[in-house]
């Protein structure tokens, strides 16, 4: 047996050696610890020096990860592995290598949150939420500035406390290790070795494109508190880890801590970053008391978002004198210089949301939005003296908003829309704003308004209408709809209306909007509450009614550079009613590619992803 066992052992290490042998180059595995030295081949001759910095190549044209704008330090070529240990030997040094590549980062890290209870008919469903956005200092500290001002920091807590337990500390009163739903990003950055863990291999497995080698890890007896237990899964090229499955253990007396699947993505050559954590607690068996029974998404993005670091540096400057001779070069009359004012607060907006990570970039979702907007206006008849822009919030609470001429609607809102009448719909109401010429935002025209930590940025930006705006921007807004090609399917919209009211009382963090007027107040949708009583009764019984669908289905982000495209997945058929998950968290299975195959960026959550075929 031990003869079969070993030929098999060198069979799997053969087919991957191959594999690394072909990888060598731009994307090699770090030298291994000098105290393994004589499990582990030698490194070539050839090898360039680790501590050489190489400039990380843009990928290819169809491929939507795009390269930093900065020299990425790549590790050393080696020879490949021939032995488990010496396997185990590289991922933990790969390990330590990102910590310590990643440590000048501070991506934005956001966690949404549902408590759950049992529903006779849909299973485990939410009974409230909440939310928590902040910038993740990922150096030695793992300190954290949230942008929203929580309840822990009124309640007498310490600072790092209070901001990583989010609103557990008032249900439970435990301390979590490690401290909230931030420091899943790693099994362990300390102490991720041989002298406090176990590694058991357990078989090969492919993750989308990746093939990977699976190791149970457990740490050592008397090896300390927190220490990580679970599974990860090892690229078998570089010998990156690329995802975590597992908890910590053990527990201190009175404290939970919470199990994760953590997923990376390889955004840049060389490395994998965190990039979506899984969270979920309970036992719906017959019988079973949950002390906690919740379900959460952590997504990370912004890694391109600089630390603090130097002002960007500016050579060659050169200034050429032009001079306009046109017979515009005059003085802007007294409208034209209100819409170019205007036009600098909406332009200090956008760029200002941007830098602080929650905006995107301009890309494919703000294309496929800009067209329905087109629709819109041209059936209208709407020629106004600027051209209407969209731009993606990158954040999930549901929310839409104007400044000048640019139309913001978040992700999440995006993600849970059905078709393209109800996108058309929530577009419309901020249309019309800017039709009936509401115009909001002026102030920032002046850039000091603009001068504040990004941390503060809810506190310093707002773009909320009156109530009198509100109404006649709804107003105007069903008659944009009546007169476009989405008129017949505006009962779509109803459903989407009935179904948002039906959930809204439980997920009041997702209907809390922070720059914007909300779609809902006290429990209650008011946003075009006129269409709300259109369309058939909502039953969740009919399997062909897709009233709204789960978070995630719609749209992804790239969490290096914070680009947006819309997911393309096909549609899975629905079962039953639990399969329609409206407005509700779910796991997260991205497909893994490695950078710079040319191939598409990871999807979002299959299970969410399962329902958008079922919209137009």
């Amino acid at each position: 047996m031990r003869t079969w066992n070993w030929i098999l052992t060198a069979s799997l290490l053969a087919s991957m050696s191959a594999a690394a042998q072909q990888a060598a180059g731009a994307q090699a595995p770090a030298q291994p610890p000098a105290s393994d030295a004589t499990q582990t081949a030698q490194p070539s001759a050839s090898a360039p020096d680790a501590s050489q910095p190489a400039q990380a190549q843009s990928s290819q044209a169809s491929q939507s990860q795009s390269a930093p704008p900065v020299a990425i330090p790549l590790p050393a070529v080696v020879a490949a592995p021939t032995t488990m240990d010496q396997v185990v030997n590289l991922f933990i040094q790969r390990e330590h290598g990102l910590i310590k590549m990643l440590a000048n980062r501070t991506p934005v890290v956001e966690t949404y949150l549902q408590n759950l209870t049992a529903d006779p008919q849909l299973g485990p469903v939410p009974s409230e939420d909440h939310y928590f956005l902040g910038r993740l200092d990922m150096g030695e500290t793992v300190d954290r500035k949230d942008y929203l001002k929580g309840d822990g920091e009124k309640s007498g807590m310490s600072g790092m406390e209070a901001r990583l337990l989010g609103g557990f500390h008032k249900l439970y009163k435990v301390q979590y290790e490690p401290v909230g739903f931030s420091w899943m990003v790693y099994a362990d950055r300390t102490d991720f070795d041989r002298e406090h863990y176990d590694f058991h291999y357990v078989r090969r497995e492919f993750l989308g494109d990746v093939r990977c080698l699976v190791f149970d890890i457990t740490p050592k007896p008397k090896s300390g508190r927190g220490r990580f237990l679970g599974r990860v899964w090892v690229e078998d090229q570089d010998f990156n880890i690329v995802r975590l499955n597992g908890t910590y253990a053990p527990a201190p007396r009175n404290s939970y801590f919470f199990h994760m699947d953590s997923w990376r993505l390889n955004l840049i050559p060389g490395y994998w970053v965190p990039s979506f954590i899984y969270s979920e607690e309970g036992d719906f068996s017959a019988g079973v008391k949950n002390k906690l029974a919740f379900k959460a998404q952590t997504r990370i993005w912004g890694y391109d978002l600089k630390k603090g670091g130097k002002d960007d540096e500016l050579t060659n400057i050169r200034v050429d004198s032009v001079q306009d001779s046109s017979a515009s070069a005059q003085d802007a009359s007294p409208l034209q210089a209100e819409r170019v004012w205007q036009q600098q607060a909406e332009d200090n907006v956008v760029e200002r949301l941007t830098s602080a990570g929650l905006l995107a970039p301009e890309g494919d979702v703000d294309r496929i939005l800009q067209t329905v907007v087109n629709n819109l206006e041209v059936t209208n008849n709407i020629d106004l003296p600027r051209p209407v822009r969209t731009r993606v919030l990158l954040t999930a609470p549901l929310e839409t908003f104007s400044v000048g001429n640019t139309i913001v609607i978040s992700r999440g809102l995006v993600d849970v829309l059905p078709d393209e009448a109800s996108l058309a719909a929530v577009l419309s109401h901020e249309l019309a704003h800017i039709v009936l010429g509401h115009n909001l935002g002026s102030k920032y025209a002046f850039n000091d308004r603009m001068l504040f930590g990004d941390d503060s940025t809810y506190q310093n930006l707002g773009f909320k209408h009156i109530p009198e705006e509100e109404t006649a921007a709804d107003k105007k807004a069903i008659e944009l709809l009546k007169n476009s090609p989405y008129a017949q399917k505006l009962d779509n919209v109803g459903l989407f209306l009935k179904a948002l009211q039906g959930k809204a009382p439980q997920l009041g963090a997702l209907l809390t909007t922070h720059l914007g007027n909300p779609l809902a107040e006290g429990g209650t949708v008011n946003r075009l509450s006129a269409l709300a009583s259109q369309g058939p009764a909502l039953d969740n019984n009919k399997l062909d009614q897709i009233a709204a669908l789960p978070l995630g289905g719609r749209v992804k982000i790239n969490p290096w550079d914070d680009k947006a495209e819309m997911v393309k997945t096909a549609p899975v058929a629905i079962t039953s009613a639990r399969d329609k998950m409206p407005f509700e968290v779910t796991p997260f299975f991205p497909r893994l590619a490695r950078f710079g195959t040319g191939v598409a960026a990871p999807a979002a959550p299959t299970t969410a992803a399962a329902n958008t075929g079922t919209g137009n």
